[in-house]
């Protein structure tokens, strides 16, 4: 893990110090969170095989195999 540090203008320690304290968390815990929010696309690849499968396999009778070709279905080059 890496160690970052920062300079943080009083009124944002403290907004943050008290965001920690609220949840119950440390203060480390809160920003990664945030960064996380901030950073990270939280966005479903609809080309994705198990996607694509599970449209398939909606409303389609009989035994659902999706379990059993698990394998099969995430690791089959697009």
């Amino acid at each position: 893990m890496t160690v970052v540090q920062t300079r943080l203008p009083e009124l944002e320690y403290e907004l943050l110090r008290k965001r920690a304290r609220a949840e119950r968390r440390p203060i480390q815990d809160v920003v990664r969170a945030a960064i996380r929010a901030h950073v990270l696309d939280d966005t479903v690849n609809p080309s994705d095989p198990i996607f694509r499968e599970l449209a398939h396999q909606k409303g389609v009778r009989g035994k659902d195999r999706t379990a059993e070709r698990v394998d099969e279905l995430l690791y089959v080059p697009p």
